[in-house]
């Protein structure tokens, strides 16, 4: 079953994969001189590195069968946090750490809520967008504050061979967790927990400890996201971020982890958070209204999911 299961993910992975590379020639071939060009790939690229990371933790959550709607409030929680410990202290230093550290702490109450009391993650999740979101607000009074120019000037600009270290540091990280999901340990209980949480904790697996652990990270990655964000677009965003956990979802449900837990990698996510950003980049550039860039994306959101099902039913057979 494992096998069947992991051949029909490679299937996927490698159709979501050429849809992928289509649309990419599709818009290099109808606008070469302004799709296909290294500065608008550049950018391309740049926008979606901060999404990609919320997605990375989201597909860890997705593949335990769980969800989380609240990256997009801890982000700007985040945000919001490192801003005031960076004014209050100067050290940039001590502004990431408040974002990791505040993200951290979101997600490990999110892990608690959801694995020791039993409250259903959706729930949870969406009790602490709210939260998160509303402190946030309280903090700033509900006006934007701007990073310090030492970040904004520095991190957010800052490139190496000509890519923004923004860039490289979410691809690093993705990476990083991409080997670590489908070769350790920590992996593989995740994969257990979404398959069959009781068959895993019938195996050994402390599927409580392990579920807090999950959701930590989906935090600590959120708050990491905040202050790439203020470092990148050199202001908190309080108002910027409000679809970024339905972003994330759409992204990692089109790389191919499904719904039902058990089933996905971070390979398939890099992909599905390509696949929304070159439609929109493309649509753009091709002068098409905004709200068909959400029909055309909504539509390929649902058709995962459907192909998800799909597969699912056959390996019930």
């Amino acid at each position: 079953m494992t096998g069947e299961r992991t051949r029909l993910w490679d299937r996927q992975v490698v159709w979501i994969a050429i849809v992928l590379l289509v649309l990419l020639v599709a818009f290099s071939a109808l606008r070469p001189g302004s799709f296909a060009t290294a500065f608008n790939l550049l950018n391309l690229v740049s926008d979606a590195a901060i999404l990609l990371l919320l997605a990375t933790g989201m597909t860890y959550v997705i593949i335990t069968a769980g969800i989380d709607l609240s990256v997009g409030g801890v982000l700007v929680f985040s945000a919001v946090a490192a801003t005031e410990v960076m004014d209050a202290t100067g050290s940039l230093l001590l502004g990431a750490a408040a974002a990791v550290l505040t993200g951290l702490a979101w997600g490990l109450l999110n892990g608690v809520l959801v694995a020791r009391g039993r409250i259903p993650a959706l729930i949870v999740t969406l009790g602490t967008l709210g939260m998160s979101l509303g402190g946030a607000l309280l903090l700033t009074g509900g006006v934007d504050l701007r990073a310090p120019s030492d970040l904004n000037l520095g991190l957010g600009l800052d490139r190496w061979l000509g890519v923004p270290q923004i860039v490289w540091i979410c691809a690093a990280i993705t990476a990083v967790l991409g080997v670590a999901l489908a070769r350790t340990r920590f992996g593989r209980h995740t994969y257990a927990i979404g398959s069959n949480a009781e068959a895993a904790r019938r195996s050994g697996v402390a599927v409580s400890t392990h579920l807090i652990k999950v959701y930590g990270l989906a935090g600590l990655l959120a708050g990491f996201a905040g202050y790439l964000s203020l470092a990148k677009y050199g202001i908190t965003g309080v108002s910027a971020h409000s679809t970024d956990n339905l972003q994330a979802i759409a992204a990692v449900v089109i790389g191919g982890t499904s719904l039902f837990g058990g089933v996905g990698t971070v390979v398939g996510t890099v992909i599905g958070v390509f696949i929304p950003a070159v439609l929109q980049n493309g649509f753009q550039i091709l002068g098409v209204k905004p709200f068909w860039q959400q029909v055309v994306v909504g539509g390929v959101l649902v058709a995962a999911v459907y192909v998800d099902q799909r597969q699912r039913s056959r390996r019930e057979r």
